[in-house]
């Protein structure tokens, strides 16, 4: 809230002043515009940033990450220690917590909930809760989980968007046979304990959130959270159609602006241009598998992928799209992931190198390729279209494909690409979840491109209860380095998080994790 002061009397004139500055921070509507739309807004079944980003404004967890994203603090448990042989994790609920529809939320709930996440047959995020053998409740206002194994991310791991404590009951009536059937029924009009509630929701144009009236947490002034009544979410594909929309004033915000427009956006007097500091790479996602179509894949050359590294001129690259805002990528995780090495570009731009290993390779004369990236994403373009001419020069003809997020997901996700643009951000304080997405093989087939390496797998599953700091250290050290030099995809920048916002728009954050955090945002009064 905006700050206030008592100084010169404590009326109740001067009083009842106060209390109204306050309330004229509460209420309103944010409108805020997104590039592409959610699509599925389960906690447990879901891998992708547009659901990711908003599922933590919906529901809570028993323990929230900090603002700069590298430790955790109290969310739906106030108080939490694990074990001196760190098999047990004990965590005291809040008193009086309730889900959106105002049902209390129990230690039941509680239990189903983690049970249900740490479910192999539930989504890919499983892992993160792999060590937990048991989730019980002596009492019905402290939990206690219990481990198979140490694990050393497990704190963390209990503020991740899968960790979310939703209501048993209300998903079990849900329709259907199978957790998912159920899912997608509960989606539809969903339960939760965050900040925010579902209003409406039209697909591929807005989506509505509205206040949480049973909300736990306490603003500055003494009431609950959130300040504000609701947050409108307009799906605007087009990057200039969304920043014309904030500076005409029709958006009090606006993510994934490009990076060419900030200095313009920055000189804005009624536009607060934020840089937030982030996790976020930006890389190339290659198809590795040895046949796509029916066809051998020139992709799967190791060669191949190396010479198209070393070709890919990271700091033009930089300095075209993000006006040298972003730094080369010095590994597939950002340089903020905790366990991180290295320094400086993997590959350094060396045409010469580049040329040597195609000529070396199974394709030294060429081929063409295609690339899927997201129309109306000036960033995305922009890379691609400096990589099609760089990569031209060692005999690899680029076409790239504008496509709509769902039909680039979907071609992802079934294997069925060449290559696609693509964007990370931890939403952990961990090496784990990147390194299981990235490299290990059994999550996703390494980041759906079909790579494997065994001793990536055997080194990822040994890191997963290694307590050792110094050994875990050691175990990541090699598992980037095998995957940095041999891995599918093309390395290129990490960069903050650019929003544009209204300036009378306050308190709203994306945090180092990626995700948005409305909670305490609040728009200013005139």
């Amino acid at each position: 809230m905006k700050p206030f002061s008592l100084i010169a009397s404590s009326t109740a004139v001067l009083l009842s002043t106060t209390v109204l500055a306050y309330a004229q921070d509460r209420g309103g509507v944010m409108t805020y515009g997104r590039y592409a739309d959610s699509m599925f807004l389960d906690p447990v079944l879901n891998d992708a940033n547009v659901d990711i980003w908003i599922l933590s404004n919906m529901y809570d967890t028993l323990l929230l990450p900090t603002d700069d994203g590298q430790s955790v603090q109290a969310g739906l448990a106030t108080d939490w220690s694990v074990s001196d042989d760190g098999l047990t994790v004990s965590l005291t609920l809040r008193d009086g917590i309730m889900f959106s529809d105002g049902s209390p939320i129990t230690a039941e709930d509680v239990i189903w909930s983690l049970d249900r996440a740490r479910n192999p047959d539930n989504g890919i995020w499983n892992f993160l809760l792999a060590a937990v053998s048991e989730v019980t409740s002596p009492d019905g206002a402290s939990i206690v989980i219990t481990l198979s194994q140490p694990d050393p991310a497990i704190l963390p791991a209990l503020s991740v968007f899968n960790a979310a404590v939703m209501p048993k009951a209300a998903f079990e009536a849900m329709p259907g046979e199978t957790d998912l059937e159920k899912a997608t029924a509960f989606a539809e009009q969903p339960i939760g304990s965050g900040p925010f509630t579902l209003e409406s929701w039209d697909r591929g144009s807005s989506l509505k959130l509205v206040k949480n009236n049973y909300y736990w947490a306490d603003g500055d002034d003494g009431e609950k959270l959130p300040y504000l009544d609701g947050v409108t979410f307009e799906i605007i594909p087009d990057d200039a159609t969304r920043i014309l929309r904030v500076q005409s004033g029709e958006l009090d915000g606006a993510e994934l602006i490009p990076f060419a427009r900030v200095a313009e956006l920055e000189a804005d007097p009624n536009i607060n241009m934020e840089l937030f500091p982030s996790t976020r790479i930006q890389d190339i996602i290659i198809n590795v598998r040895p046949e796509l179509d029916g066809e051998a894949n020139p992709l799967s050359d190791t060669k191949v992928r190396q010479a198209m590294n070393y070709a890919a001129n990271k700091d033009a690259i930089i300095q075209v799209v993000t006006f040298g805002v972003g730094t080369p990528t010095s590994s597939f995780m950002a340089s903020t992931t905790p366990l991180h090495t290295g320094e400086g570009a993997v590959f350094p731009y060396d045409l010469e190198k580049a040329k040597q290993l195609m000529a070396e390779s199974a394709y030294p004369d060429g081929f063409t390729a295609s690339m899927l990236t997201l129309a109306g994403n000036q960033d995305e373009l922009g890379i691609a279209t400096a990589l099609q001419q760089m990569w031209s020069q060692i005999g690899i003809n680029l076409e790239i494909q504008q496509v709509d997020n769902a039909t680039r997901t979907e071609e992802y996700r079934n294997g069925t690409f060449d290559m696609r643009a693509g964007a990370w951000t931890n939403d952990i304080a961990d090496p784990g979840q990147i390194t299981s997405y990235f490299a290990y093989s059994p999550t996703i087939d390494a980041l759906h491109s079909g790579w494997k390496s065994e001793e990536v797998d055997s080194l990822y599953v040994a890191s997963q209860s290694e307590t050792d700091i110094a050994k875990r250290t050691e175990q990541y050290a090699r598992i980037q380095e095998v995957f940095n030099q041999d891995g599918p995809t093309v390395l290129l920048y990490e960069t903050p998080y650019p929003v544009a916002l209204q300036d009378n728009v306050k308190g709203f954050n994306q945090i180092p994790l990626g995700n948005n955090i409305f909670r305490k945002a609040y728009i200013e009064a005139e």
